[in-house]
């Protein structure tokens, strides 16, 4: 059996007297889209900023690609493959959309000496740009200013930002928030053709989304996992349809 990406054991967070997580244990296999869902408050935001280094747990590791990273710094984590999206890029309204993902492409191969160079027109950066527009759908959108984009398409610029990054994990925290039926159904693709990319940790409250999407999902409830496996499963369990499923 082959070693998991991404492996979680006894992962616990408090803030004051509440236990944000505890004793969380999960996996993600590489290439696997597994779905974090939950109740607010369950704590699932919380476990997404541990894993990218923006909370240090109480207790507890995390290994990636057979690595103990639970004390490594957030950048650190990002040169390892692992990205947070919507969280670690910051959109440039006042520039296009190709030269948001080409400083995104600038950063990664560690030319911050050349940050003040204009990234626009330079190929090395203007290619792999556009390679990750075209990965997320909006390619078309590459002369546009950002401040002309929906919401929808701000997102999946996110996306192609935290591409840039050559990612081994996406870290997708509620990538559907705020969208409407159109918007949350382009993103739905985007992230099925990104499938075999890179394996993703998705955090999501659109249940269609959720099961269109994940291989695996994993239910948090009060900080704790209550039940793990494939989306049948989660579905059919009734403890899960008592503490959430049943919500909806």
């Amino acid at each position: 059996m082959s070693q998991p990406l991404l492996e979680i054991t006894g992962l616990s967070k408090s803030f004051g007297g509440v236990r944000a997580t505890d004793a969380v244990d999960l996996s993600v296999d590489a290439a696997e889209v597994h779905a974090l869902i939950g109740p607010n408050g369950a704590g699932k935001t919380t476990l997404i900023s541990e894993l990218s280094g923006l909370v240090r747990p109480d207790a507890g590791s995390i290994r990636f690609a057979g690595r103990d990273i639970t004390r490594l710094a957030a950048h650190a984590r990002a040169h390892q493959g692992l990205a947070r999206s919507f969280q670690i890029t910051s959109l440039m309204a006042g520039m296009t959309v190709m030269a948001n993902v080409a400083l995104a492409v600038q950063a990664r191969a560690g030319h911050s000496f050349r940050f003040w160079r204009p990234a626009a027109g330079d190929q090395e950066l203007e290619q792999p740009a556009m390679a990750a527009l075209e990965k997320v759908g909006i390619a078309s959108r590459a002369g546009d200013p950002v401040g002309a984009l929906s919401h929808g398409e701000r997102r999946q610029l996110e996306i192609a930002m935290t591409l840039a990054s050559s990612p081994r994990l996406l870290l997708l925290d509620e990538p559907m928030a705020g969208m409407g039926p159109e918007e949350s159904a382009r993103m739905i693709a985007t992230l099925r053709g990104l499938k075999g990319t890179a394996a993703m940790l998705l955090v999501e409250h659109d249940m269609d989304a959720v099961f269109a999407l994940a291989d695996r999902i994993s239910v948090l409830v009060y900080g704790r996992v209550i039940a793990s496996g494939p989306p049948a499963a989660i579905r059919a369990n009734e403890a899960v349809r008592r503490a959430y499923l049943g919500e909806e």
